[in-house]
């Protein structure tokens, strides 16, 4: 008996194989493509994530630097240029002086060292207006930071921070008692007339093209 082979025994033609691979191919690139996609949405979720944790620490710094303002009567307790705030602060070991600043698009924080002197606070406040951001004590807490204002709360309202606020009646200076060591800072009184210290400070900063705003409130006397 003679024995013949049917037809479509013989196995996938060229045009066949070609057309799987190409299939397999265009899978292949859709995956890879979905994958991708994946990969750069968690990349840019947890870059955002991190900008916001930073942020919140940043807010949290500022927020402790204003509950802990301390008038020593030597040097303005709180002041801004335009350019950086200044404020005094109470610190474990005295006073210390703390400034925050935007400069070239980058939001700056910078702390002095405790002191208990008037002369060591007075020479830091005058210091500080020559600073360039790279002193030590600097930290960098932002970048692309763009416009930034601070406003106080004073007499129910919201006036911009380099307008001229109420001021203090001047009082006469402590004298140290004899032999006594020189006097802490907080406990020189000033001679020459200066602003009350708010009741509250606004924050208004743009930050990656958005803006920021944050009210903290001082209290009678910001102490």
């Amino acid at each position: 008996m003679k024995l013949t082979k049917a037809r479509g025994q013989g196995g996938f033609t060229l045009v066949e194989v070609l057309v799987a691979l190409l299939a397999l191919a265009i899978l292949a690139s859709l995956s890879w493509q979905g994958l991708d996609g994946i990969l750069r949405a968690r990349e840019v979720t947890r870059a955002s994530l991190d900008r916001s944790t930073r942020l919140a620490t940043v807010v949290t710094q500022w927020e402790q630097d204003l509950h802990a303002l301390h008038d020593t009567g030597v040097v303005p307790a709180l002041a801004f240029d335009g350019q950086t705030l200044r404020l005094t602060r109470r610190v474990e070991a005295g006073v210390a002086l703390v400034a925050w600043s935007v400069r070239s698009g980058l939001w700056q924080r910078w702390a002095g060292p405790a002191t208990t002197r008037s002369g060591e606070l007075q020479q830091g406040w005058l210091s500080s207006f020559q600073f360039v951001g790279n002193e030590p004590g600097h930290l960098l807490l932002a970048e692309a930071a763009g416009d930034w204002q601070i406003y106080f709360h004073r007499g129910g309202a919201w006036t911009n921070a380099q307008s001229s606020g109420d001021l203090l009646q001047p009082s006469q200076p402590q004298a140290p008692a004899s032999g006594a060591s020189a006097p802490a800072a907080e406990a020189v009184a000033a001679t020459a007339p200066r602003e009350a210290l708010p009741e509250a400070v606004r924050l208004v900063i743009t930050l990656d093209g958005r803006t920021l705003t944050r009210d903290i409130a001082l209290g009678p006397t910001g102490s």
